[in-house]
């Protein structure tokens, strides 16, 4: 039960968010560096299995979400298009839109329960079960043998598959304009190849890499920061979701501005 004034336990509870967050990064920092150590010696076998786990597996969710989020911008935009006389500017809206903000954000918000989750409920098992520390006992690295692949493998994987969503996005786009809205393909193909340059694609691209390590990064702090029996798997895995995702929203408004001042 809290004693004192309302205002030192507000105060308190400032502070303790304040050291919580402190902790994180501390954390994250700590992953972060401990991965790029072991690099050099990353286990090819396991990376070969995340790319798969992680890349392939995941590529019938992506391309369902890319396919839907490409038909419901046209929709939603083609209200204001048609209000406005603008049809032949929805080829540059739509792409636009998919390129920068709805591609890299739904499809990080997707993976981080896709691939965040599961990152983090294997590593929070092995930890867990001892499986970690009984590596470190025989004098082996954990970071280079499960950790420095699944966050290669993941980085990677988000980046093939922010080529293959937006490709997918931008087709359905296009079909859902002309079928909804009687626009040419060509129209649309015109202004979107007119008026977006390859720097808007490349801002997608990054946006989606850097949604990519955050996930694997905060879901492999999660998973092995977890402590307990079963029940630490489970809140490591809902943490990991939680956590990633809050993460994308707020890179996604740092590098929003900071990418559309340096692109402009």
């Amino acid at each position: 039960m809290s004693t004192g004034s309302p205002e030192l336990n507000a105060l308190r509870g400032v502070g303790g968010l304040g050291l919580d967050a402190v902790r994180g990064i501390g954390a994250l920092a700590l992953v972060a560096a401990r991965t790029l150590l072991g690099l050099p010696r990353l286990e090819r076998r396991e990376l070969t299995r995340a790319l798969v786990q992680f890349g392939f597996d995941s590529l019938p969710l992506a391309m369902a979400t890319a396919a839907l989020a490409g038909v419901i911008v046209v929709l939603q935009s083609g209200l204001y298009i048609q209000r406005f006389g603008a049809r032949a500017f929805l080829g540059w809206a739509s792409g636009y839109g998919v390129l920068w903000e709805f591609g890299p954000l739904l499809l990080g918000l997707i993976m981080s329960a896709r691939i965040g989750a599961r990152n983090a409920a294997e590593l929070a098992t092995m930890q867990v079960g001892g499986q970690i520390e009984g590596l470190r006992g025989i004098g082996l690295d954990p970071f280079a043998i499960l950790v420095a692949p699944r966050v290669v493998a993941m980085e990677l994987s988000m980046l093939a598959m922010s080529t293959f969503t937006f490709m997918v996005a931008i087709l359905f786009e296009a079909v859902a304009a002309l079928l909804t809205l009687d626009l040419p393909l060509r129209t649309f193909f015109g202004t979107f190849a007119h008026m977006l340059s390859p720097l808007d694609i490349a801002g997608g691209v990054v946006k989606t890499g850097i949604f990519g390590l955050a996930i694997s990064l905060v879901s492999t702090a999660v998973g092995l920061s977890a402590r307990g029996g079963a029940q630490a798997v489970g809140r490591a895995a809902a943490s990991a979701v939680v956590q990633s995702c809050a993460a994308i929203f707020v890179l996604d408004f740092v590098l929003t501005l900071v990418l559309a001042g340096w692109m402009a």
